[in-house]
């Protein structure tokens, strides 16, 4: 199944994309895409739903994040063996893990704003792991049973706060819309082998990135166990398993997202997402139509400056 939640911020619906791409709205049969919907019992009895029985969700409505809420959102970096290359750092011997604040969790194709002062906010196609069973010290052959489905994020980064504001890289990392994720959370039966896909990203129609988790450094599985390990994985937690190489920090010269830029991300069996870049508002300033830097998926559509897509 494709789940999405739809509709204006905080007023979101469940629904779902059939096989041709139409969105059925779900509300009849959930409140929401939530973590009690994400329990194995839980999806099968959505999956036995006939989606033609369901209502056909009429124009283009926005979509936000697949699910809601996040309790956490744990990142893995250097999972990719070239991105450690591009950007200095030695490939990890143990997952490198860090958190991005929930706060900046939003629709795919929802305005990125560049935060007040930034001049290096930087792009990361990742693919998403979402967590469906609860997961407490689990081994790496029972790993995968804990996990609902997956999602495309970008894992959107400033790197000067990331690098050189002191303490951990937290700080470059959750800034307000600084975690576009979807567009829709693909559930586990309809990806064989979460090893086998390839995540795309491209700013004003330039691909930067364009890789195949099969280059991860530590698999799905594998981190799933480890970071259990250390922490209770809940339902509705969402994994960020990293990103390969092609990110603007490793060009030369380095190159950033700006109010002019637009960027889409993608990943094979999802459309992609197309988010535009804004500059910070001021308090109780309108926002303004963004004429700068897009973060855009394909699909439905949409405009892609973001583009990024698992196949």
């Amino acid at each position: 199944m494709k789940l999405v939640r739809y509709g204006a911020h905080g007023t979101e619906k469940p629904g779902l994309v059939d096989k041709d791409g139409v969105l059925r709205d779900l509300s009849v049969h959930v409140a929401d895409i939530d973590p009690y919907v994400l329990h194995r019992e839980s999806l099968q009895r959505l999956a036995a739903i006939d989606p033609a029985t369901l209502p056909k969700v009429e124009g283009a409505p926005r979509l936000g994040a697949p699910v809601a809420p996040v309790g956490k959102m744990i990142c893995v970096g250097m999972n990719y063996a070239k991105h450690a290359a591009e950007t200095g750092q030695a490939v990890p011997e143990q997952p490198v893990l860090f958190m991005k604040a929930t706060s900046a969790i939003q629709g795919p194709n929802d305005d990125v704003v560049i935060p007040r002062g930034s001049t290096r906010t930087d792009w990361e196609v990742e693919l998403g792991v979402v967590i469906g069973e609860t997961a407490r010290d689990v081994s790496v052959d029972e790993a995968m049973a804990h996990v609902a489905g997956y999602v495309v994020v970008n894992d959107l980064s400033e790197r000067e706060f990331q690098f050189e504001h002191g303490g951990q890289w937290v700080k470059g990392k959750s800034c307000d819309t600084f975690g576009p994720i979807g567009p829709w959370l693909v559930t586990t039966d309809e990806i064989a082998d979460p090893q086998k896909l390839r995540l795309w990203l491209e700013v004003n129609g330039h691909r930067y990135q364009d890789s195949n988790t099969a280059d991860m450094v530590f698999g799905v599985a594998k981190l799933v166990s480890y970071i259990s390990r250390y922490m209770t994985l809940m339902p509705g937690d969402v994994i960020s398993t990293g990103t390969p190489s092609g990110v603007g920090l490793g060009l030369e010269p380095p190159t950033y997202l700006r109010p002019v830029t637009s960027s889409s991300w993608a990943s094979t069996g999802w459309a992609g997402s197309a988010s535009r870049c804004t500059r910070i508002r001021p308090t109780g300033q309108r926002r303004a139509e963004p004429r700068a830097s897009s973060i855009s998926t394909t699909g439905r559509g949409r405009p892609a400056a973001w583009r990024s897509t698992i196949r």
